[in-house]
Formats: C-alpha cells, structure tokens, sequence
C-alpha cells in the first residue's frame, strides 16, 4: 500500500472508488474534477488535497486513476502540460468508456513521457465501485496491469486481463452493447404488457422463469414499472457506449441493425431531455400514456 493514489473525475464512480481506497488503507493524496465543487467536498471527506492543475495532481501521486466521460476529455488531460508533464514513473489507470484508439493514443502518449498505462474498464456501478465489488476488464502492458492488480483488487469482485491496450474498451462496448438492447427489449415488452392490461408484476415473474429473464429485468423492471428512473448508468452514457459499438461494427464491415435501433432509442431519451436519467428511462418512449 505504498502506492499514493490521486482520481481525477469524482463523479458518482470516481468518488466511490476513491472511498473505498481510502477505506482499504491507500493513501488517496489528491482528487481532481471540472465540477470544483465535487473535487473539493470529496477532498475534505477523505482527507486529500484538491489540487487546480492537472499537473500537481500528478506530482502528489504514483497512480492516478482517470474516471472521465469521452474522447475529448481524455485527449485533453493527456497533454505534457497536464497529467503527463514529470510523468516519468508514474501510472495512469483509466477508467472511462471511450473509444480504443484513444486508450491506445494515451498509452503512447504516457510512455513518451516515461510513464505507464492502463485501461481497467467497469461493469458495473455506482454500489459495486463503493463496496469494492467492480468487474473489471484490464488492457495493456503486461508489466501495467501487474503493478495494477493489488489496487484493483481492492475495487473489484472479479477481473479479467484481455490483452493489449484497446481490448478492454473493445469488450466494454460490446458489453454495453448487450446490455442496452436487453434494456429497450424489455422496456418495449413490459410496455406492451401494460397495454394488454397484463399485471405488470406477474408478467415479470413470468419473464423471471422463461426465455424472457436477464440480468437487466433484475436491475431495471420493477424500476420501468414505478417510474423509478434514480441515475446509475444514464441514457446520455448509453447513447455513447452504443455508438462507440456500432462504429466498431462498421469498421468490421457488419450491419448491426438491433444496436442501431436502441442507438436512435436513446438518442431520442437526450434529444427529449431525458438524457441524464437511468437507462431504465427507456420505459417512458414505450409506456403508455409516458414520454410527455
């Protein structure tokens, strides 16, 4: 535990994962957001600094874990003037969902300066990132992901190493992927069930026994039902992570018309204003008397 740990994005995963670090006897130096305020009650809960430069944040750490929202953001704290100026030495373990080039771009990038790379991509959520039960996929250098492992750890239930950099967020996409056509499948079924005038709570039972059940009409059902659409991966995130899919799929010359459809589903959750609701939210474009 000799390692000293800095986050920069500490929203509602980074902060969870800089909690449970903390919690696991890390000393978390430094937390670094663009929303000031977060980084600054964060820093005050856990005893951290929070520093104004990406740079300082680098020199109070030996492993900083990136936590940010895409492409742009991550192209923009990889600069020898923010992250990796006086890198030499240093890891950086990224954790964001964005596009494998760009995970293969900061790792040049980093070992330019001198410094290592890693993707630890999530599958899971904000619960799981608090209680140290994350499932993680890692990328990159073999010798990265073994000075890694004994952080992630302590952030995770289980862990997959899936070879070089770009692989996890490759694998991260496809799983995304998955995940957000079972949740506009199932919102379409339960929104039809309702329209039958079916009880919603029987047929989810039904669902639960059959070809029907996933892992999705656990987390999300009875959340369609109620209405209950609390943010723990939003429709905003989905609408990315399904684009990031689709524009591998094109690049491997396939048609993947399910994965376009629940794209244009989620585009159209954001385009309403829906977009910083669960992914669950899908239910309100196909419930009836919902989506106003």
């Amino acid at each position: 535990m000799s390692e000293r740990i800095a986050f920069v994005g500490v929203g509602r995963m980074g902060a969870n994962m800089a909690r449970r670090l903390k919690d696991r006897g890390y000393t978390v130096t430094a937390v670094y957001d663009r929303v000031r305020e977060a980084a600054a009650s964060l820093a005050e809960e856990i005893g951290a600094a929070a520093p104004e430069n990406l740079s300082e944040v680098t020199a109070a750490a030996d492993v900083i874990f990136t936590v940010v929202t895409d492409d742009a953001a991550m192209r923009e704290i990889f600069t020898p003037g923010a992250l990796l100026k006086d890198a030499t030495g240093k890891l950086f373990v990224n954790c964001a969902t964005v596009s494998p080039e760009v995970h293969q771009e900061v790792e040049r990038r980093a070992e330019a300066a001198g410094a290592q790379s890693l993707e630890a991509s999530m599958a899971s959520s904000i619960t799981q990132a608090r209680e140290g039960t994350l499932y993680l996929m890692a990328a990159g250098k073999e010798a990265a992901f073994e000075r890694a492992e004994p952080i992630l750890r302590e952030l995770s239930l289980s862990m997959r190493y899936v070879g070089e950099a770009g692989k996890a967020a490759q694998v991260k996409a496809l799983v995304n992927m998955v995940m957000n056509i079972n949740t506009a499948g199932l919102a379409e079924g339960l929104g039809l069930g309702a329209a039958l005038g079916i009880d919603l709570n029987v047929l989810r039972e039904i669902f639960s026994q059959t070809g029907a059940n996933s892992r999705v009409l656990e987390t999300d059902g009875e959340d369609m039902v109620k209405r209950d659409h609390d943010c723990y991966f939003s429709a905003a995130h989905a609408a990315k992570d399904s684009g990031i899919a689709l524009e591998l799929g094109k690049k491997a010359g396939l048609n993947l018309p399910l994965a376009a459809a629940t794209k244009a589903q989620y585009d159209e959750m954001v385009a309403r204003g829906f977009g910083e609701l669960d992914k669950s939210g899908i239910a309100e474009l196909t419930f009836p008397g919902r989506g106003k």
